[in-house]
């Protein structure tokens, strides 16, 4: 039977995490796919132990970031989908076959988030697909929520490339993950490209993952992440609004630095959040700015609306987070 998909695992120093996520994938339903992993200059024994299980691996000399890892596998593949996946992961025996299913509805759909749920807490939530702000905030739907939450299949503002397939032959229209931003909102830029030229991104709530988070980088909060998600913040505003969109969104966007800077000036990160801004704003020219075209000017007002909206959800899901934390504390 022909192959439709090839799933590419980025890993960097990742080898506690291969054995489980392998095993996972052998167990799949769907049997036309292909693994293939991209290294990025392991020096943990991921190289050894790849080459002694003989699983298909591109090797990288040195660690170009999620994005530089994802984009080799992709232009290596030569199948309809793509199906990109953290080494941090265990999924379903019906995953594939979940996703698969679900891209395979439209040809207008680029992209399908799976339900991730949190490996050490696996009665939460830990991504429903992402989501964007007028704030510039990029979040996880879902994050923190118990499993009664989002069952149902919807359309989702971009997929979490930590466990999310792709319509392969997209990206030559679009352009592939930026490289500049290394790792951190490359999947929110691409999903973002997505909607401007007229695709979907949708959730597939029968796609289920399990998902340690932050194997690779070690934490929620580091200096090289808030640097980095600072910086490629800009990026992402610079690259895909309009002149008239940025100077429309300037007060709640400013004023979403504000709040963050805020917070990572108290958590001890704040001359991180700020170096990233300024790296951000120095070297946002070199990006890659989406062309502004007259004919997609409805998929710009229905990408504002989503913003809103997106607005509005992360500040309900903010409150009731709060609300289930002080309910538990009161209750020990």
């Amino acid at each position: 039977m022909e192959i439709t998909t090839t799933i590419i695992i980025p890993n960097y120093n990742g080898l506690k995490f291969m054995d489980e996520c392998i095993r996972s994938l052998n167990a799949q339903t769907y049997p036309n796919f292909r693994t293939l992993v991209v290294d990025n200059g392991s020096t943990d024994g991921s190289v050894e132990w790849l080459k002694e299980h003989q699983i298909d691996t591109i090797f990288l000399p040195e660690n170009t970031g999620f994005s530089g890892a994802v984009n080799v596998g992709i232009k290596a593949a030569d199948t309809p989908y793509v199906l990109l996946l953290n080494n941090d992961v265990r999924v379903d025996e019906y995953f594939v076959a979940e996703m698969v299913r679900a891209i395979g509805q439209s040809e207008r759909i680029f992209s399908v988030s799976s339900r991730m749920i949190q490996m050490y807490h696996p009665d939460r939530l830990d991504d429903a697909g992402d989501m964007y702000s007028l704030l510039g905030w990029a979040y996880q739907r879902g994050v923190g929520r118990d499993l009664t939450h989002y069952r149902r299949s919807s359309r989702v503002f971009s997929a979490c490339a930590g466990a999310a397939i792709y319509r392969r032959e997209v990206f030559e229209e679009i352009g592939y993950f930026d490289e500049m931003h290394f790792a951190y909102l490359e999947d929110i830029d691409v999903g973002y490209r997505a909607r401007i030229a007229g695709y979907d991104n949708i959730y597939c709530p029968a796609a289920l993952v399990w998902h340690v988070g932050s194997g690779t980088s070690g934490s929620k909060y580091n200096s090289f992440k808030v640097k980095l998600a600072a910086r490629n913040n800009v990026y992402l505003n610079y690259k895909n609004m309009p002149c008239l969109q940025l100077i429309i969104n300037a007060i709640p966007i400013a004023a979403g630095i504000f709040v963050k800077y805020s917070f990572f000036r108290k958590s001890g990160f704040g001359k991180d959040y700020l170096e990233g801004l300024k790296e951000g704003i120095r070297t946002a020219k070199k990006c890659k700015k989406v062309a502004y075209r007259p004919e997609r000017l409805k998929n710009y007002l229905a990408i504002e609306l989503e913003l809103l909206a997106g607005t509005f959800l992360y500040v309900y899901e903010f409150a009731v987070r709060q609300i289930e934390k002080k309910a538990a504390s009161d209750k020990s």
